[in-house]
């Protein structure tokens, strides 16, 4: 039999995981932000 402890830490790792899951696949599926990239300089 696993000791109370044990047990105990298991089940606050797997909510730990399970934790912002929805919030995680979100960020992952917008992706990275779109930002202009080769800008071209303003030449005063």
């Amino acid at each position: 039999m696993v000791s109370s402890t044990q047990q105990s830490s298991r089940i606050r790792r797997r909510k730990a995981g399970k934790n912002g899951k929805r919030n995680k696949r979100e960020r992952r599926a917008k992706g990275t932000p779109a930002f202009p990239i080769h800008v071209e300089e303003k030449k005063a």
